[in-house]
């Protein structure tokens, strides 16, 4: 296998891992395509196969979405809820396309600011989880529409790589009154539209620099990032719901510390 299929097979198999997890997928990936020396045309494979993460929360919860968009018509509960992530979502719509050149080319060109999001999220993390939080929302999908937008607002944080879209998301949830569990499957459902506009608009505007060697990687992160997010998402609303994101936090801090040291010795 070329070194570059290599690398897009490992950065995909680590965008699975840390996708839904508040860790920041995208401060991982460019951190270790760094290290690794991987660059893609215009930053766009560290965005796109985030896709095949998403598309594994849809298969995941295809039953589930299936029968809501199936009674939108007749179940005003329904059309709320699809409206509730409809309401999150545009905040991330109008920032990320404001400052979508912004972050491509000054952010995700910053591997220190990466590490150092990553510990200050970490520190984050581990407060709000020990913080006593008494939760007034147990269904992520009967969040009331303001507390939905505010989470949409938290999500903008994540445009600062190494930040975490569902770390925003979740702590956000978690400080507006959401239980862990349904501050972690609301995060999935946001994801949907948010890395599906993504998606799109990053390949629109990349669409000149992109050949078939990048259209290749992009083909092996996507799927091997789909591949692995199945079993992530089967398996976090359980840990979440036990044992809180306390793990997370520092697995935060110390991939981050340890980055920092790297960066000082690579000069």
């Amino acid at each position: 296998m070329p070194e570059t299929l290599f690398a897009a097979l490992v950065l995909g198999v680590l965008e699975g891992l840390t996708e839904f997890i508040p860790v920041s997928s995208t401060g991982h990936i460019l951190l270790a395509g760094h290290f690794m020396g991987f660059e893609s045309a215009g930053k766009t494979f560290e965005v796109v196969i985030q896709l095949g993460a998403v598309l594994a929360v849809m298969l995941v919860y295809a039953a589930q979405l299936w029968t809501l968009f199936a009674a939108a018509p007749r179940d005003p509960q329904a059309r709320r809820t699809i409206l509730s992530v409809l309401i999150a979502f545009l905040p991330a719509v109008g920032i990320g396309v404001l400052a979508h050149d912004f972050i491509k080319t000054i952010l995700f060109e910053s591997p220190r600011l990466i590490a150092i999001m990553l510990i200050l999220g970490g520190v984050v993390l581990l407060v709000v989880d020990r913080m006593a939080f008494a939760p007034r929302f147990d269904d992520a999908m009967r969040l009331p529409l303001g507390v939905a937008l505010k989470i949409g607002l938290f999500q903008c944080l994540a445009m600062i790589p190494g930040v975490s879209r569902s770390g925003a998301t979740i702590v956000g949830a978690l400080t507006l009154g959401a239980s862990k569990r349904a501050a972690a499957e609301f995060s999935f459902f946001l994801s949907m539209p948010t890395m599906a506009g993504a998606f799109a608009y990053d390949m629109w505007q990349n669409r000149a620099v992109l050949d078939s060697g990048s259209m290749t990687e992009i083909a092996v992160g996507f799927v091997a990032a789909f591949v692995v997010a199945v079993f992530v998402v089967r398996g976090l609303l359980g840990y979440v719901s036990r044992y809180g994101y306390a793990l997370f936090g520092w697995w935060r801090i110390i991939v981050g510390g340890l980055a920092l040291v790297a960066l000082t010795l690579q000069g």
